[in-house]
């Protein structure tokens, strides 16, 4: 490497790190007094909020690094100008692509290391940080097994959630089981899915089974379907007998609402790429739809070459001709692009999830754009 790609790349680095600190300092502060009141209700030490904002920072990390590198290439080039070691460097020969093949080896290794960051260190700590805030903060009583299954314990209920689609708000392979105050089973529903309409819970495809206990029914029932002896045994429910109705819909008081499985769910950024990947086999094989995650997939592979292609763009940027205005107008120019970058990665997600986009269209639609622009403005380079 030649002492004046030592020199770019050295002071690329000091710049990033310097706005990294700055950047996750600002986030963690508005985050932090955005949650104390949160963590002071729940009774939790002090030092708790610093555990959970701890865990947060490599999630934090990767998704801010990409603006952060198109600012450092941005800042460390207008420098040079500002202190004419561009035009020196010019007049010495040694033209703009030159000075390229730094800024090209900084984005490939930014992009590799966040895709370790995302697929290494974030899934175990976003996890930890969430278990903070949902069983110490919030007090949610849900459990999520390492499949993503749902188990919600109510009062004197426990519900089961095979599978949770948060765009619909639909949830499939429902079991719920209604308990005395001996803790023993009196009704069970089964229903293959259910949907969120209106404030209310719709369920389809219904099996209820309200056990009786001394000739008596425990719980009211709106109309008697059939009566099976022969499954008492399986239930464990040998000297009782129970009742069973089906329903094809059937509206059910659940203690839960669609917001409330959204928080607790296991989010794609809680799972590592081979993790997501078998999950989705899971799930399209037991016949659910799994757009949402299979865009996240491809998110998971496109997001970290981010890295590379802000680079090119930070670089076209600080030698285009026609920006003279200095550095802070340069400065701004970056930062707005970020921002948009995040508002059309966010927009072409949104439509991959609603199916009116391809996963891998939508999770790549973002990254392309902007590469034609960082390759347009670079050769307009001066």
């Amino acid at each position: 490497m030649s002492i004046i790609h030592k020199y770019l790349t050295g002071e690329i680095f000091k710049c990033l790190f310097f706005v990294l600190a700055v950047v996750v300092s600002i986030y963690m502060a508005v985050d932090f007094f955005e949650k104390i009141d949160n963590f002071m209700e729940a009774g939790l030490p002090f030092s708790k909020i610093f555990v959970f904002l701890i865990f947060k920072i490599p999630f934090i990390i990767a998704q801010i690094i990409p603006i952060c590198i198109l600012l450092s290439v941005i800042i460390v080039f207008g420098l040079m100008t500002k202190n004419n070691e561009l035009i020196a460097l010019k007049s010495s020969g040694v033209s703009v692509y030159y000075l390229l093949k730094p800024i090209f080896i900084i984005g490939l290794i930014l992009s590799l290391l966040l895709f370790f960051i995302s697929e290494v260190i974030v899934p175990i700590t976003m996890e930890r940080a969430n278990k903070i805030w949902l069983k110490e903060v919030k007090k949610e009583s849900a459990v999520i097994s390492k499949e993503k299954n749902i188990w919600i314990k109510g009062n004197r209920l426990i519900t089961h959630i095979t599978y949770y689609n948060p765009l619909e708000k639909a949830i499939f392979g429902i079991s719920i089981n209604a308990f005395d105050e001996n803790f023993k089973l009196v009704r069970r529903i089964d229903a293959k899915r259910g949907l969120f309409k209106n404030g209310k819970w719709f369920l389809y495809e219904v099996i209820e089974q309200n056990f009786i206990i001394d000739n008596q029914v425990l719980l009211h029932m709106e109309k008697e379907w059939s009566l099976y002896e022969d499954i008492e045994q399986n239930l464990n429910q040998a000297n009782n007998q129970y009742r069973i109705k089906i329903h094809e819909e059937k509206v059910e008081k659940l203690d839960f609402l669609p917001d409330d499985l959204q928080r607790i769910i296991k989010k794609s950024e809680e799972m590592n790429f081979s993790e997501l990947s078998n999950y989705i086999k899971k799930v399209e094989a037991e016949g659910y739809e799994a757009t949402i995650y299979r865009v996240d997939l491809y998110a998971k592979i496109a997001f970290p070459l981010v890295c590379l292609i802000v680079c090119i763009i930070g670089a076209g940027i600080a030698f285009k001709r026609k920006i003279k205005e200095g550095l802070p107008v340069n400065v701004v120019c970056g930062i707005g692009i970020g921002f948009f970058y995040w508002i059309l990665h966010g927009l072409c997600v949104s439509l991959g999830y609603g199916e009116m986009l391809p996963p891998i269209v939508a999770a790549w639609s973002a990254n392309l754009i902007f590469s034609c622009f960082g390759i347009v403005i670079l050769l307009n380079a001066d």
